[in-house]
């Protein structure tokens, strides 16, 4: 498949194809191309740390090297520190209505071993002193509001009962007075201390906190598993899944609760950052009902290479400038966004919108048949909306200050991309290992044997013969994988031969094989 011109470059093909082999021309009227890897091993990239405001690389990189640990998951860890400190407080608006709040999913899959609680202590650590000084600030008005409630309460009691012991025209007087205080003793709400960060909470908890904390709300931890065995139903022995959904989309989430009547989030915003076992994405693919609505597609994941063995025993420590920095700006970051209740409407510059539209072309480009993106098709139709929610947040990184007031760079949003990018690499191993495409697996089947087996054509019972039992259960089930197989141009089928009239069973039909599968490796 000829790909469309691309100026300046294709965002998805930098890097990730490097085992792609060199087009072989055959004599003929149609040459092969080369084709479309099939999701085999590649070597997936790093966290692209230069995309990041330099005192937030400065701050990964050094808990990179004094961990020993992947820069992928300090990197991951810092776009959720930064969607806790913005998520809910501001939206992107990429075209029209189209708004993105700026909150992330992001997950990071490393072995057991590799320090992730280290790291995610490191990271969060500013943003529960932001917290601790948000509560200080609100326990005073939190004691004022308790005694208002209960004088008002209080209040509408005697008045109910002066107004019960009336009667006549004192009744009615009594009973309009009664009325207006236990309205205002009912509006004396009281507010709950600030919590930006919360664990392993239940589905119902994480809605109820969420209400409590004005719709904004992260759940961040180091052994991430458990909230995902959490929403698989772990308690409840069926997924529940709407605080989740909602919480990534901004949709409008009801909240019942026994005690009060149903309150209403008009736009939730819910940040997760998790580090998990790489075992944890095979469980949940494996879970029941989990992914039946798109949760998994939500997330940006990540798949790091452990350095376990390879550490260095005495590496430099975070430089004391590097670590103050990181903790000041997400300080000013934090308390500058807490008060925001209607968000701030983020725009692009003329330059970043042309970057956005061509963007999006070559996202929708890699979703047709064949393409880069076609076995994510549900993961990558959020790859545009992902890429703008970290413009959003790199934007206010960059101008903690001021950042609502300027419009993204052509720069900031070129970098959201390069991240994007970043994260479409990691989350084609992800699906591929949890066998979101059926038919890619058994394509893949299938060209191994190929692969194995070298000829220059073969027949389509040919191969369903040299399948492993239960592989293909009939004939016609080999079509999905032959289908993708010719779509990557790893096969090609021949017209079938004239029928001669005599009857009986038509020929198998017989496909040509890619030159690369016959000719020896060099």
């Amino acid at each position: 498949m000829n790909a469309p011109d691309r100026p300046g470059g294709s965002l998805f093909t930098e890097g990730w194809q490097e085992d792609v082999p060199a087009t072989f021309a055959e004599p003929g009227p149609e040459p092969w191309e080369t084709p479309i890897p099939l999701g085999q091993a590649r070597t997936l990239p790093t966290f692209p740390t230069d995309a990041l405001p330099s005192w937030l690389r400065a701050m990964v990189e050094a808990v990179a090297e004094e961990t020993q640990t992947p820069a992928d998951l300090a990197g991951g860890l810092a776009l959720a520190v930064l969607s806790t400190a913005c998520g809910g407080r501001a939206v992107v608006s990429v075209r029209g209505r189209w708004r993105e709040q700026v909150n992330l999913y992001i997950v990071v899959a490393l072995p057991p071993g590799n320090r992730k609680s280290a790291v995610v202590s490191l990271m969060i650590a500013p943003v529960l002193a932001v917290e601790k000084i948000l509560r200080e600030r609100a326990a005073g008005s939190i004691a004022e509001a308790e005694i208002t409630a209960k004088i008002a309460k209080a209040a509408a009691e005697k008045a109910a009962a002066r107004a019960a012991g009336a009667e006549g025209t004192d009744q009615d007087r009594l009973t309009a007075e009664a009325i207006s205080l236990a309205q205002a003793a009912e509006r004396a709400a009281v507010p709950y201390l600030p919590q930006l960060i919360a664990q392993d909470v239940t589905p119902e908890n994480a809605t109820t906190l969420l209400a409590e904390q004005g719709g904004r709300l992260s759940l961040m931890s180091a052994e991430g598993g458990g909230i995902f065995d959490i929403i698989a139903g772990r308690y409840s022995g069926k997924p529940n899944q709407e605080v989740y959904l909602q919480g990534h989309a901004g949709d409008m989430l009801r909240v019942n609760r026994q005690s009060r009547d149903s309150q209403f989030i008009d736009a939730p915003a819910l940040t997760m950052g998790l580090a998990v076992q790489p075992s944890v994405l095979d469980d949940i693919a494996k879970a029941p009902g989990l992914d039946g609505r798109g949760l998994l597609a939500r997330f940006l994941y990540a798949l790091p290479k452990s350095l376990v063995g390879y550490r260095e025993l005495e590496p430099d420590e975070i430089p004391d400038a590097v670590a103050e920095t990181y903790s000041e700006n997400i300080r000013k970051l934090t308390l500058a966004m807490a008060d925001w209740t209607d968000p701030a409407v983020l725009t692009f510059s003329p330059e970043a919108t042309e970057v956005m539209r061509e963007h999006r072309r070559q996202v929708e480009y890699q979703q047709r048949p064949g393409g880069l993106l076609k076995p994510i098709t549900e993961w990558a139709s959020k790859l545009d909306g992902a890429v703008a929610r970290i413009a959003g947040l790199l934007h206010l990184a960059a101008h903690p200050d001021n950042g609502y007031t300027i419009p993204i760079s052509a720069d900031t949003l070129t970098n959201a991309a390069r991240i994007g990018a970043y994260y479409t690499a990691h989350a084609l191993t992800v699906f591929d290992a949890m066998g979101a495409d059926p038919a890619l697996t058994k394509a893949r089947t299938v060209l191994a044997w190929l692969h194995a087996n070298p000829a220059a054509t073969v027949t389509k019972r040919e191969i369903f013969r040299a399948m492993p039992n239960g592989t293909f259960p009939a004939v016609a089930d080999l079509d999905p994988a032959l289908a993708l197989l010719e779509e990557h141009g790893w096969l090609r089928q021949e017209p079938p031969p004239p029928r001669t009239g005599r009857g009986g069973r038509p020929p198998s039909p017989r496909y040509q094989t890619h030159p690369d599968i016959t000719r020896p490796a060099r």
